[in-house]
């Protein structure tokens, strides 16, 4: 989480005011605000039901499966490639902020106070309150063929890396 969210203060994401998730149009922001929505709505089916560590399962597997290992990395590339178009870098600098954003959120209940000091030490000009002031995240848009194409790659890539395994190359 703390590595999360240097690398977004390292590549200049900071939250912008007023981010609209349903307005994202490259694949992969588009995806990361969709697996967002699963994770969220698992969380609070899991809380509706006092499953606290299904809760917590889920938001982990999103910030270490999805966010950091997947997403994060998939965005690097953005970041450090200067030909990417003018609109790529401002809307994944602002869907890496949103997201992270909202995993301290979700996160917030199970780890009050190192999200607590995440969203202090983040953004600090910007924000007026606590945390654990802060509203809980609403739902978010699905993107069907953001979420198909990359679960495809996903795929494929974690299939290749295990050929490769189990063939010792």
């Amino acid at each position: 989480l703390w590595n999360a969210a240097r690398f977004a203060e390292i590549n200049g994401c900071a939250t912008v005011e007023g981010i609209d998730p349903s307005t994202v149009s490259m694949t992969i922001n588009q995806w990361i605000i969709t697996q967002l929505g699963d994770t969220l709505g698992k969380v609070e089916i899991a809380l509706d039901d006092y499953r606290f560590n299904d809760a917590a399962n889920a938001v982990y597997q999103f910030v270490w499966n999805q966010y950091c290992d997947w997403y994060l990395e998939l965005t690097k590339p953005i970041f450090v490639t200067p030909q990417i178009s003018d609109a790529a870098l401002p809307e994944t600098r602002a869907t890496v902020a949103y997201v992270r954003d909202q995993i301290l959120k979700i996160l917030h209940p199970f780890m009050p106070f190192i999200t607590e000091e995440l969203w202090r030490v983040t953004e600090t000009s910007r924000r007026e309150r606590m945390l654990a002031l802060a509203t809980w995240p609403g739902q978010q848009p699905h993107f069907a063929d953001a979420h198909e194409e990359l679960s495809w790659l996903i795929e494929l890539v974690t299939a290749v890396r295990s050929v490769r395994t189990e063939m010792n190359v």
